[in-house]
């Protein structure tokens, strides 16, 4: 755009990553996901030929999945600046946010099992970074149709615990119970960060923790989910059936563990939803300027209306104001992995999503009747964004839940 970005000091390794990046994110990124979002059905976005798998090779051929594991395990962890990462994901929220978290949700079990010094999940971490193609590709398996964003909130009352719930019998962990059809990347992946219930008389703090490959017998999947916004987000049940999950793969199987690390979850997943939809935001932003500039009402651009050039002044100031929150968060956490601030991840979250809703909304004020037809991206950004206060909990809930950790 035309307007001044203000950009932090990076070297100029990283520059060029970032500008490989960004043709990436708008060549393949972008039209992708508006292609995948006109889809009818949900399920076509998951379908061989589809050019879901176009934007998951180009992801891996670039390497963006090895950027949170160590080398020990053929990762690139540590090896970048710490900008880099943040500005990564900002440039992939600006061209679909919906993919971009598809692609982030894709590391996650492996970059979890490269943090685990056993062999089998050290060579897990190993095998996924040598994946150029996309063959795995990984979920979050948190979310069940009776228990959403009350996740978040803990406690340890036994009337409100997991569903899924994992019982010890030898070498193995039978598992019965079923993830909901919100599970990101549920219709298509490999394999899954697990929570279960290991103690249902604790509630959400008896909970304990697998990484499990997701073609174990037992194991089976819902249909993909038909939503309003990011349709390029594939989002699926899993359902477990007297499932056997090998005793290695409990990688905490203490759920005071999980209890003592809760905040590291929530600062890590808030605070890459905070980079994902403060880069929305701005691509919002940067429709609703271009058109502004092109479209000609009462004999003058409408960026020349005082009403149109105050409400754009808005617009930049909650923008730029959501960004450069999100990434001083971002690279506080970053530096501090194992005492992050989840009281500000969690608040950036709240600010990037709702900013990215508030300023999507006045675009489509701005486009008048266009910013409705299909024909413009800015209605797929406002579907999109909306959906972000409430993905990875509610952003009341969440807050409720930050303010345990002042």
């Amino acid at each position: 755009m035309e307007y001044t970005e203000i950009d932090l000091n990076v070297s100029d390794e990283t520059k060029s990553m970032l500008d490989q990046v960004r043709r990436y994110a708008m060549e393949v990124v972008r039209p992708a996901g508006i292609a995948l979002d006109r889809l009818h059905d949900p399920a076509d976005v998951i379908a061989g030929g589809s050019l879901l798998w176009d934007v998951v090779k180009g992801f891996r051929e670039l390497g963006l999945h090895t950027m949170q594991i160590p080398r020990a395990c053929g990762g690139v962890a540590y090896e970048h600046e710490p900008m880099a990462g943040i500005l990564i994901a900002e440039l992939l929220g600006y061209a679909d946010a919906g993919l971009a978290i598809s692609m982030g949700v894709s590391c996650l079990p492996f970059n979890m099992a490269s943090l685990f010094p056993v062999p089998e999940m050290q060579q897990l971490a190993r095998d996924f970074c040598e994946d150029r193609e996309g063959r795995m590709i990984g979920c979050w398996a948190i979310t069940e149709p009776d228990h959403g964003s009350d996740w978040s909130l803990g406690g340890a009352d036994p009337k409100c615990g997991p569903s899924v719930k994992a019982v010890l019998k030898g070498d193995e962990y039978i598992v019965n119970g079923e993830k909901s059809s919100w599970v990101s990347n549920g219709s298509i992946a490999t394999h899954a960060i697990l929570h279960v219930s290991l103690d249902p008389s604790r509630g959400m703090q008896g909970q304990g923790l697998a990484i499990i490959p997701l073609d174990l017998p037992g194991i089976s999947r819902g249909k993909p989910l038909d939503k309003m916004g990011q349709r390029p987000l594939n989002q699926g049940s899993l359902v477990f059936e007297d499932a056997r999950i090998p005793r290695n793969c409990m990688v905490v199987p203490d759920p005071d563990f999980i209890t003592a690390t809760g905040g590291q979850g929530l600062a890590t997943v808030n605070g890459g939803m905070a980079i994902v939809f403060a880069g929305l935001a701005k691509a919002a932003f940067d429709e609703a300027f271009r058109y502004s500039r092109e479209r000609v009402q009462g004999g003058m651009p409408l960026c020349e209306h005082p009403t149109i050039r105050l409400k754009l002044m808005k617009m930049f100031s909650l923008m730029e104001a959501a960004r450069a929150n999100a990434r001083r968060m971002a690279l506080y956490n970053f530096v501090n992995p194992f005492a992050p601030s989840v009281v500000h991840a969690v608040a950036a979250k709240c600010l990037s999503t709702e900013t990215a809703t508030h300023v999507a909304s006045e675009a489509m004020q701005i486009f008048g009747g266009y910013g409705l037809a299909k024909e413009f991206v800015i209605e797929k950004m406002y579907r999109d964004a909306r959906a972000s206060m409430i993905e990875d909990g509610v952003n009341e809930a969440l807050a409720l839940k930050a303010t345990e950790y002042w």
